[in-house]
């Protein structure tokens, strides 16, 4: 079964929470403690696939038992559950928490974040992904910028001024993201000249994304390759993307989870291209031959698609799951039961508008990707209707265009 643990200093609502769940008790294994003391004996007793902890509890706090789970079981889910964080709190939560609610949560919500982290959890631990890629020693490492302000940001008190240091201490970060923030994309009032004034206009956690999108499409893959990929062209349909979801999601407070999983949505390309370029040649050789989309000739090639071995890559990395999740069901967000509009059906749905398709990289011609339909979007909970979120995007792919963003 699988095992779950709840943490929280407040009985009531475990209790509440223990009632709530309860017809799940058939599938799921539920302890509920009141401490993060208690909750590092049941570890030890048995290890957890999920733990849902506050923030604020005395003697340790949520933040200090979630590193401390990362560290001694990194398999764990982890899932903040409070309703008294602030800012400093979600900062401080960002290197060490997989998921972040808020309270009251529906125990439908919860059970739905739970189940879909198992969901992800199971795809990034399939063999075919351990036996592609966890053999080679040749894998992009973390990109140091984005690291050292995740380690940064951990701190409440950070300062404008030291995340500005942090950045502009690798020159090519530095360009990417005032060429980024200036552009058409962002649309500032006035030019905008240094990573200060970068961070003030745009906030810590975009700035942070900013930095790792730099330093992943900076470096190409080695020379050799014999794969027809135009890898410009595959980051210029990233940014198209990335400006319909901004445009989906600019006034929620996950706009910097979304935009980002838009950004590196095809990251796995830049892994196949230098680490599996003869099988996935061999992909687009099936795509072509049999009419389809190159994921799923992916799939039949290597046993996972682009999309599946990035979302391993940029787990590796610690991203946020709901980053992740949408990394690895962007072709197939059918498959995730959800219930409302966030990070995975915002990358779809701009998927489906933005003109472009993955396809459109290669330099052959292949079947293009099936997206999501109107029905689609109206299953779920959105803010928007398929014509409204049209309209949208229409109108930020022109003012791109015009300006050049």
């Amino acid at each position: 079964m699988t095992r779950i643990l709840f943490v929280d200093d407040d009985l009531r609502f475990l209790e509440a929470l223990r009632v709530g769940l309860g017809p799940r008790a058939d599938t799921w294994s539920m302890t509920f403690v009141e401490s993060g003391a208690r909750a590092l004996e049941e570890l030890e007793r048995a290890p957890q696939d999920v733990l849902v902890a506050d923030v604020r509890m005395p003697a340790m706090d949520g933040a200090q038992l979630l590193r401390t789970v990362r560290e001694r079981w990194p398999d764990t889910v982890r899932i903040v559950l409070s309703g008294a964080a602030d800012l400093g709190d979600v900062v401080r939560l960002l290197p060490v928490a997989h998921q972040y609610l808020s309270k009251p949560c529906l125990a439908r919500r919860l059970e739905e974040v739970i189940e879909r982290s198992l969901d992800l959890k199971a795809i990034l631990s399939k063999s075919v992904l351990r036996a592609l890629l966890g053999g080679t020693d040749r894998l992009p490492a973390q990109p140091r910028v984005f690291s050292r302000l995740q380690v940064a940001m951990a701190n409440e008190k950070i300062s404008t001024r030291e995340v500005s240091r942090i950045i502009r201490a690798d020159a090519m970060v530095t360009a990417k993201v005032l060429q980024i923030v200036n552009s058409a994309f962002f649309r500032p009032a006035r030019r905008v000249t240094s990573i200060e004034q970068a961070v003030t206009y745009l906030g810590f956690p975009a700035v942070r994304n900013l930095a790792m999108c730099a330093e992943v499409f900076a470096h190409r893959p080695r020379n050799g390759s014999t794969v027809p990929l135009n890898l410009e062209r595959l980051q210029q349909h990233a940014n198209r993307v990335a400006a319909v979801v901004h445009a989906l999601t600019a006034e929620t407070a996950w706009n910097d989870d979304a935009v980002l999983s838009a950004l590196l949505h095809d990251i796995g390309y830049w892994v196949l291209v230098q680490e599996r370029p003869r099988e996935l040649e061999k992909a687009l050789e099936v795509a072509i031959a049999d009419r389809i989309p190159m994921h799923e000739a992916e799939t039949r090639v290597l046993g996972a698609s682009h999309a599946e071995v990035g979302a391993y890559l940029l787990g590796l990395w610690g991203l946020p799951y709901p980053i992740v999740e949408a990394i690895a069901r962007h072709h197939t967000p059918e498959a995730v039961r959800i219930g409302k509009f966030d990070v995975l059906p915002a990358l779809a749905v701009a998927m489906a508008l933005s003109g472009t398709d993955d396809s459109d990289v290669f330099l052959k011609t292949t079947p293009r990707s099936n997206g999501v339909k109107e029905s689609y979007l109206g299953s779920l909970d959105a803010p928007f209707t398929w014509s409204q979120a049209e309209e949208r995007a229409v109108e930020c792919l022109r003012r791109i265009d015009r300006e050049g963003g």
